[in-house]
């Protein structure tokens, strides 16, 4: 729309007067916010507007239950935090998540869109602050400062249930994996070097062994979210909030969110700290390294097909070269890697976010959140993306990897305990060098008897703890 011939109101503020468009729900702050931060291009989290208005809803009853808001002023501003929660207003926040001001630009625009909404709802017109202001009725008791960090932490705690949800279907997917593989013998390396024999399904059940640990690490971390600094106000003094109105709220917003949520037992600490924060990213940082890691022995052990390890196989999904025909490559390993090399750096970020707050508030909660947002969401998709598309089709060049094992000298170990190990080094780098099965050249130089020779060097058995 042509800005020149659209219709506006005139709003004001601390720093002058901005033409606000007439329709527009959002007022002078929002605008100024749009002037002030061309940052991402990138909407807020939808979660996070959901979070923002179900705290403002319960700001509002709570304000009206107590008589500090005039009750036709309460309900009207619940009410447009329904129009919000529905999705009605969607349009109206149109803040780049990342941000000066600690935050005050998203609650800010809360306040505006709700007040706005409200006030129509009272048969007025939009800017009519009279009727509903957005400071002075809709942000209540509260301050930018006590609103935005809880309101973060409620948008993180909802993000983490498809996180779980996609990382134990992965987890079952390497379980699945793990039991299908059982009898596939392969060689196990370490250094990339020839080990001794393990089973392809031993390394599958250790996949799903580490991210079983990520499950707990990741929820204890979730779990720490819960506590917010809600009624903490300004510096968590609780400055213009009256205590019994900061209980009632903390309870509305555990009925509307679903959210077994709890107060700060310091609201000081509360509001100058981040440290939930940090330990989730960290959570989330850890399941990325162990993904990568993963990620790197399916893109290893497919290697080739024929020139590479050539142990298993992953499902083809595309062309894997533009001039080299039928080429398939490891595509979904390699974006699950590269997400986790983006969770890697969004974990420094948030680190340093959080690190530099001073004194008794954090002005870096806005990168803090978008770039832990960002290490969740894509963490998700990676991780159902890598179920759906790669664990779940794989299989197992078995017979392959029985010859290797048996061609190879990684079996030489076995006999330590009975020719000594000079002994078993000395075979070992004979089978090598002569492209003699092991077994083979046991067996030629009668170093056990036959029988004997047959049990230590069954592939099998050398991958079980007793034999």
């Amino acid at each position: 729309m042509d800005t020149r011939t659209q219709a506006t109101r005139m709003e004001r503020d601390i720093v002058g007067e901005l033409a606000v468009p007439a329709d527009a729900y959002y007022g002078v702050h929002t605008l100024r916010a749009m002037q002030n931060f061309p940052i991402t291009g990138q909407p807020l989290q939808p979660e996070m507007i959901r979070a923002l208005a179900q705290i403002k809803k319960a700001c509002a009853v709570a304000a009206g239950e107590q008589g500090a808001l005039d009750a036709s002023v309460a309900q009207a501003i619940a009410d447009a935090c329904d129009d919000v929660l529905i999705g009605t207003l969607n349009d109206q926040f149109p803040v780049d998540p990342v941000q000066g001001g600690a935050g005050t630009s998203v609650n800010m625009n809360m306040n505006e869109v709700l007040a706005n909404r409200a006030i129509e709802r009272m048969g007025g017109r939009k800017g009519d602050y009279a009727l509903v202001h957005p400071n002075d009725h809709v942000n209540y008791g509260q301050s930018t400062n006590d609103v935005y960090p809880s309101c973060g932490k409620l948008t993180a705690i909802r993000l983490m249930a498809p996180l779980l949800d996609a990382l134990q279907a992965l987890v079952d997917a390497l379980a699945e994996r793990a039991a299908a593989f059982d009898d596939v013998v392969k060689m196990g390396r370490t250094q990339l070097q020839d080990a001794v024999p393990i089973r392809l399904g031993q390394e599958f059940a250790a996949y799903a062994a580490v991210l079983r640990r990520d499950v707990a690490r990741l929820r204890t971390a979730r779990d720490g979210l819960r506590t917010l600094n809600l009624g903490g106000t300004a510096v968590g003094t609780g400055l213009n909030a009256d205590p019994a109105f900061a209980r009632r709220a903390l309870a509305l917003l555990c009925e509307y969110s679903g959210e077994p949520l709890r107060r700060s037992e310091d609201l000081i600490d509360g509001t100058q700290n981040l440290d939930a924060c940090v330990q989730l990213s960290a959570a989330l940082k850890t399941c990325a390294v162990n993904l990568s890691k993963i990620s790197n022995d399916l893109r290893l052990m497919a290697s080739g097909p024929s020139a590479g390890l050539g142990e298993i196989n992953l499902p083809a999904r595309q062309n894997g070269s533009s001039i080299m025909p039928g080429k398939i490559n490891p595509v979904i390993p390699e974006v699950v890697n590269q997400i986790a090399f983006g969770v890697i750096g969004n974990d420094l970020t948030v680190t340093l976010a959080a690190e530099a707050g001073q004194l008794e508030l954090n002005a870096f909660e806005p990168i803090l959140f978008y770039k832990l947002y960002e290490s969740i969401q894509t963490l998700t998709q990676g991780m159902r993306t890598l179920t759906v598309n790669c664990i779940r089709g794989i299989t197992a060049n078995a017979e392959r990897c029985r010859r290797q094992v048996e061609e190879g000298a990684g079996m030489a170990a076995a006999l330590c305990p009975y020719i000594g190990y000079t002994r078993a080094s000395s075979l070992a780098r004979e089978a090598v060098r002569s492209h003699t099965p092991l077994r083979a050249l046991a067996q030629r130089e009668a170093v056990l008897p036959e029988a004997r020779l047959e049990a230590l060097l069954d592939p099998y058995a050398l991958t079980t703890a007793q034999r």
